[in-house]
């Protein structure tokens, strides 16, 4: 059996990619906590085009929200309207 170690060193260049990774993190994290509370408050579903227009919004206010590209933040808004659909799906059908 043969087994390698690496030690990863910190660098400069990855600090850019760990800011973006946590910036992307911190909004995921908001548009699910804005889709639980719309949800409690209306009792309904909230729309990807609602969501990304109010994450364009914040991202104009927040400096860290500007480390992730436009599209990026679209995307993640997406994703997470994708999740939940296939989960009422799935959930629906009882598997």
């Amino acid at each position: 059996m043969k087994s390698l170690k690496f030690k990863l060193y910190e660098h400069k260049r990855n600090r850019h990619l760990k800011r973006t990774i946590n910036a992307s993190g911190a909004i995921y994290n908001h548009c699910i906590a804005l889709h639980h509370r719309y949800y409690k408050m209306w009792g309904k579903h909230l729309n990807c085009a609602k969501l990304q227009s109010h994450i364009a919004k914040l991202r104009k206010r927040n400096p860290f929200w500007q480390l992730v590209g436009s599209q990026a933040a679209q995307d993640i808004c997406q994703r997470i309207e994708k999740a939940y659909q296939l989960f009422f799906k799935y959930n629906k059908k009882g598997v």
